[in-house]
């Protein structure tokens, strides 16, 4: 539920090295006009789309937790596209425990009954609670900006994703990012990935939560560089 700008604290490390490209998907953000559905085939075709709009036949694709679904769906649907994937905190299906199952059925009516910022500051506190009080405003804010209705619909396409059965077409070079006290996306899901992608990396950073990207951004970045360095 938000916006490519959560990229800010690694964005200007990746860009002395690679050039980078960070989308808003479909419904979010500059991309809020665009019309439903919304589910992740069509969000992998748009970003196929978008490679072809800059002239880029192939390239190295990260996603971070739902945009991990994402960049599953983009490699199994195109996958002359990508030549690396890194998925961060992510799953390949998010349903998988009764207590994700719960909370998957109960976000929706959170977001129904208490609204956009209220229900920002909520998920955040409980998914990311290892935020300074400045970044957890900022990330809250992103998710507030979001229109209701559309992450309504945005969430329940997420939590229909299931990529499971199909982990193991994945052929390219894959590195899977964990946090070792990641409550949002526990740490059985980035086993499961490990697992299903064959010869892919499992890195877990010790110590972090599902905010990884902005509390250990210097062991986020290093472990990425080395992984699109081989």
């Amino acid at each position: 539920m938000v916006t490519g700008e959560m990229f800010e604290p690694v964005t200007e490390h990746f860009a002395t090295r690679h050039r980078v490209i960070v989308p808003d998907l479909r419904g979010h953000g500059r991309s809020r006009d665009l019309p439903p559905p919304y589910a992740v085939t069509q969000l992998a075709a748009d970003l196929s789309q978008l490679l072809d709009h800059l002239g880029i036949d192939s390239t190295a694709v990260l996603g971070y937790s739902q945009g991990g679904a994402i960049a599953q769906q983009l490699v199994l649907d195109f996958p002359e596209r990508c030549d690396r994937l890194v998925l961060a905190c992510t799953f390949a299906f998010n349903m998988a425990t009764c207590r994700e199952k719960v909370e998957g059925h109960l976000l929706p009516l959170v977001l129904q009954i208490l609204g956009m910022r209220l229900s920002a500051k909520l998920v955040v506190s409980q998914a990311t609670p290892q935020l300074g009080r400045a970044r957890a405003d900022w990330l809250a804010g992103l998710m507030a900006d979001q229109d209701r209705k559309l992450m309504v619909s945005a969430w329940r396409e997420t939590m229909a994703f299931d990529s499971r059965r199909r982990l193991a077409e994945i052929a390219c070079p894959t590195l899977v990012i964990a946090a070792s006290n990641d409550q949002a996306v526990p740490i059985h899901h980035a086993k499961m990935l490990h697992d299903g992608v064959a010869g892919s990396q499992l890195v877990v950073i010790d110590g972090a939560d599902h905010a990884l990207i902005w509390t250990h951004s210097d062991e986020f970045e290093h472990v990425t560089d080395g992984f699109l360095a081989t």
